[in-house]
Order: C-alpha cells, then sequence, then structure tokens
C-alpha cells in the first residue's frame, strides 16, 4: 500500500507516493473486501480497476487517516473521482449493515440499562452557517446520540443533525426516549437530558446543596456513565470524523459505516 504525503501544500499539485501503514487489523480490511465482493457479485457489476481487497483498503485509508481524494488517487494509482466513487461504494455497502435502533435494541428489556449522549462532530463552517453551530461546544458541528452498552460498546448511533440541535430534542427525534421506554430500559443520561420523563434518569441540580444521599446518587449516577465516553472515543478515533472535510449530508452514513466497522471489531 502507498500513501501521499498529507501536507497541504501538495493539494492539486504533482503527489509524490510513498509506503506507508494503516492501524487496522489485516482482518477488518478482508472482512470488507468479503462485504465488497459480495455486493460486487449480486449487481453483476463490470471490471474494476481496483480489486476489493485494495478498494476497501482505499476507504479504511480515507477513514482513518482522513486523506483527501487527491491523495488517495495519487496513493492507489488511480484519479481523484474514481476514488471518490470507489469509497462512495464501499460507505454504502458497509450502512446496509449497520443496525436500525429497533434492531440494535433487541434483546433488552425490564433490568436492563443503557448510556445515551451525543456528541459534535466538527465541521468546516464560516460563522453565518448558524445552524450548525453549537453553544455548548462553541464550535461548528453535527450532533450524533449514540446508545451504550454499561460498558461503553455502542449499540446504535443516529444519523447526524445540524449542531444546534439540543441532546434532549435530538434524542426525542431520533425514537430513542420512546423505544427505551417501551422495552422499559433504564437510561443513564447526563443534565442535558433533564425533562425527558419516561425510564431516563439523570443527575440532580447543586447536588452539594442537597442531602447525602442526592449526593451519593450523583456520583454513582457518573460512575455508571463513565464508559459511555468510549464509544465517542472509538468513533473519532476514526480521523475523518475529527475535523469532517465532507458535505454535512454525507456525514451520517460516515458514522454508520464506521459503526458497522466497529461491530466487527468486537465480533472478531
Amino acid at each position: 500500500m502507498v500513501i501521499p504525503p498529507i501536507t497541504p501544500a501538495t493539494e492539486g499539485a504533482l503527489l509524490v507516493p510513498y509506503p506507508a501503514t494503516l492501524d487496522v487489523p489485516h482482518e477488518l480490511v478482508e472482512h470488507v473486501a468479503w462485504l465488497l465482493y459480495e455486493h460486487r457479485r449480486t449487481r453483476n457489476t463490470r471490471w474494476r480497476k481496483l480489486g476489493c481487497f485494495k478498494q476497501a483498503l482505499l476507504t479504511l485509508v480515507h477513514l482513518r487517516k482522513n486523506e483527501t481524494f487527491s491523495q488517495l488517487g495519487a496513493g492507489f494509482g488511480i484519479s481523484q473521482a474514481t476514488a471518490w466513487r470507489y469509497v462512495d461504494e464501499v460507505l454504502g455497502v458497509l450502512v446496509s449493515w449497520a443496525p436500525g435502533l429497533h434492531e440494535a435494541l433487541t434483546g433488552l428489556g425490564e433490568g436492563d440499562h443503557v448510556i445515551v449522549d451525543g456528541t459534535l462532530i466538527p465541521i468546516d463552517r464560516i460563522r453565518a452557517d448558524e445552524p450548525y453551530y453549537s453553544m455548548k461546544h462553541r464550535k461548528h458541528g453535527m450532533n450524533v446520540q449514540v446508545i451504550a452498552r454499561p460498558d461503553g460498546t455502542p449499540l446504535w448511533f443516529s444519523r447526524a443533525t445540524p449542531g444546534r440541535t439540543h441532546d434532549l430534542t435530538a434524542a426525542r427525534a431520533h425514537g430513542i426516549v420512546q423505544a427505551c421506554l417501551t422495552r422499559h430500559i433504564l437510561v443513564l443520561a447526563d443534565r442535558a437530558y433533564q425533562g425527558a420523563g419516561a425510564t431516563i434518569r439523570t443527575p440532580y441540580y447543586h447536588h452539594s446543596e442537597q442531602p447525602e444521599h442526592y449526593q451519593q446518587f450523583n456520583r454513582d449516577h457518573a460512575r455508571l456513565r463513565a464508559p459511555g465516553e468510549r464509544a465517542f472515543a472509538q468513533l473519532k478515533s476514526w480521523r475523518l470524523l475529527r475535523q469532517a472535510r465532507c458535505s454535512t449530508r454525507r456525514i451520517s452514513t460516515i458514522v454508520q459505516a464506521i459503526h458497522t466497522l466497529l461491530i466487527f471489531n468486537y465480533s472478531g
């Protein structure tokens, strides 16, 4: 595998490829290649310049290292437009394997609990793009909700909504509150979800001024919620989501595709 140098100065210029490695398991590349092979076989697609393994690797490099399409094209010996098409095809295949909300909650019910939280995917936007500006994070981005197991394993990622969307508003819009209520699943969430009611439990405000058992509740609540941060840490280990340069409409696709990759890592 060859990857071009990552410098803005080379954008649009003659790129010089060089050998590099990718910090993902070889089995993950093979798994994505197999999914792509099945996709090609089902659709009876024509010959491609890159085989399934190389096309899978191309996509993982883009997601993991946030390489531009011109850099990817130079590294893999294809045009910038072809690199975009190949990545887009693999993303579509991965998204088709991502679980929906109800599928993700299958097997959970009364007596179980999950962690719900939101994160901001930073994006390149100007000050005038108000819908994408998050006052909480003081930056532009897209809001993504996650449902995680008690150990931090992600069960489900929502589609991305504009950054100024409040976490509780997003949770209701995505159906998280109602889905967990229907199954009687206890939800641990932060103060942004206060007022959700149902089965959602949030910390008390001004707990230091409250009786000791209120303070103990908040300490226990924080301890049980802490592993939920692992889900977002794993999501953003794919560098493309640390500062997304793509269309905001594409971020949901990328999040769902990465979730499919994370599922394989857990099951592999």
